[in-house]
């Protein structure tokens, strides 16, 4: 049975570079596991270009081409953001301010899926975390 999971921005950068070694052990298990369905937000590749062009974030290669890229190499699918997944996050506690992460949240909840994160504030949320 293959089991989805969610990456946040930090999993997705460090599962897809060099720094795949700061995830931990039970996160890279997951995410290497044949039983898993590795899903990445729409709401992480806009995360990343947002920060690309204003230059909070250095990547490779233009954004573009980084994060279509590392979705083939990887064999991970994207989870586009539906109507219920905006009503969601809208809906959530305001324990976390930043917007994407508060969408993540909202999806993983809608879709039933945990999210892999290092993030403190998202485990507060009534949502699966691995890490």
């Amino acid at each position: 049975m293959t089991a989805s999971i969610l990456l946040d921005t930090h999993s997705f950068l460090w599962w897809t570079s060099e720094r795949g070694a700061r995830l931990s052990p039970p996160a890279r298990d997951a995410i290497s596991s044949e039983a898993s369905d590795v899903l990445i937000s729409v709401v992480t590749a806009w995360e990343l270009a947002i920060k690309a062009s204003n230059g909070r974030i250095d990547l490779p290669e233009p954004v573009d081409r980084y994060v279509p890229r590392r979705i083939r190499r990887y064999r991970l699918r994207v989870l586009d953001i539906s109507l219920e997944h905006a009503l969601r996050a809208a809906s959530l506690p305001v324990i976390h301010r930043d917007p994407f992460d508060r969408m993540l949240v909202a999806q993983a909840q809608v879709e039933g899926i945990p999210i892999v994160t290092n993030d403190p504030a998202i485990t507060r949320y009534d949502v699966e975390t691995i890490w």
